[in-house]
């Protein structure tokens, strides 16, 4: 089983399946839905997906039909899902746990930061210094 929570922990959730392929979003919306260069993402299946604290969430329309749930104490994105959807599109920042599953591509590249270089080959740092 996989877990993970917002910031506060108010609200957690459990995978119960696999978490599909791991995809970068760099869309207008995703980008400023989380103040970031991209949104890391990956499909959990509806019903292998148990949220706890579900009262704390609220939602908003981000565009037709999709709606983008967060923490209403945190503010932190947790998941999102189209109308009529089978599965929910989960934020893996969210992630406590190893999603187990591959980085396959970035999506929305036409709409990229344009600070932000795809393969940049900037150091990595385990922590902030």
């Amino acid at each position: 089983m996989i877990s993970g929570s917002c910031l506060c922990e108010k609200v957690t959730y459990k995978i119960t399946g696999r978490i599909g392929d791991i995809i970068h979003c760099h869309c207008k919306t995703c980008r400023k839905a989380h103040g970031a260069a991209f949104s890391s993402v990956a499909s959990v299946q509806n019903d292998e997906f148990e949220v706890i604290g579900r009262e704390h969430l609220q939602s908003f329309e981000s565009s037709q039909g999709k709606h983008r749930y967060f923490c209403s104490n945190c503010g932190t994105q947790v998941y999102a899902q189209r109308e009529n959807a089978e599965h929910v599109i989960l934020r893996l920042g969210s992630l406590d746990d190893d999603p187990l599953s591959p980085e396959t591509k970035h999506i929305w590249v036409s709409e990229k930061a344009s600070w932000y270089s795809i393969n940049s080959h900037l150091p990595e740092m385990d922590k902030f210094e």
